[in-house]
């Protein structure tokens, strides 16, 4: 009795050291989304005071006035049309580039696998050179489809399509084939439905990808009323010094379609990642 007593005890101070510990983590990560938050409402001078005001005792809204003086309206326009783009092509060549390297046998087909797995190491200013040239030898330089295109043959999102489609039982795409499916038929009613939690991960991962994908946007966009709202801040921030205020409301308006997207997909992401880390 006394041993058993003597673990609930050990127990009950191991959960409360490990709910101390998490409680300490979660506060540091919130924190800098709360000081964006009551920032967004505070004037100039408030919000680089010191002692700083935790939370504002008379908030405003002449951030987000100031704001939207600038071309914030498009801005954000800019950064939805690239994100929602991006997804929709890179689910779309990704899923079905999986599906060929998971489910179709051909010569070098592993190799083409290979060749993607060594493409994910490689950071993006290696290709940065070509990838300018061709853009502009293609005419689409300072527009929104030169930040769009070469999201296409992305090799992690082909990497997790195969490794996710690979669950799947063969023996459903030769069912499908028995029954007079063509190649097109058997993957839009076959195998997209089953993959649907792993593009539903893939989504998210392409649309928060997108949305600060700054480095791009400052490569291939010039023209003011072609910047993303990220690309915006930032020449509000040179042009205009450090108001703190209107960037923190811009930050507060870049920052929620991401927590919405997580928020309403966190269910098929939390799926996609666990079935796709099951390797058949």
């Amino acid at each position: 009795m006394a041993t058993r007593l003597q673990k609930n005890k050990e127990s009950v101070a191991a959960n409360a050291v490990i709910y101390t510990f998490l409680t300490c983590l979660t506060v540091f990560f919130i924190f800098p989304f709360y000081w964006i938050l009551t920032g967004a409402f505070k004037e100039q001078l408030v919000a680089v005071s010191f002692p700083p005001e935790w939370f504002p005792r008379n908030p405003t809204l002449i951030n987000f006035v100031d704001l939207f003086k600038q071309p914030a309206g498009r801005w954000i326009i800019n950064s939805f049309i690239i994100s929602i783009s991006t997804m929709i092509l890179v689910c779309g060549t990704a899923a079905s580039a999986g599906y060929v390297l998971a489910k179709k046998n051909f010569i070098g087909v592993k190799t083409i696998f290979w060749i993607f797995i060594a493409a994910m190491s490689l950071p993006k200013q290696v290709i940065l050179i070509p990838l300018v040239q061709l853009i502009s030898k293609w005419g689409f330089h300072d527009t929104l489809a030169a930040c769009i295109l070469p999201a296409a043959g992305w090799p992690f999102g082909i990497f997790l399509m195969k490794q996710f489609t690979q669950t799947m039982p063969t023996e459903l795409i030769e069912a499908a084939k028995i029954d007079g499916y063509g190649e097109f038929a058997t993957f839009a009613n076959i195998v997209v439905p089953l993959v649907k939690p792993g593009i539903a991960a893939l989504a998210i991962f392409t649309f928060i990808q997108a949305w600060n994908d700054y480095f791009s946007q400052l490569v291939f966009l010039n023209s003011r009323a072609k910047l993303t709202l990220p690309l915006g801040l930032a020449t509000l921030a040179q042009e205009f010094g450090a108001n703190y205020g209107v960037l923190m409301a811009g930050a507060l308006l870049a920052s929620l379609p991401m927590i919405a997207i997580f928020l309403i997909f966190q269910k098929s992401f939390t799926q996609g990642i666990t079935m796709g880390a099951v390797k058949g």
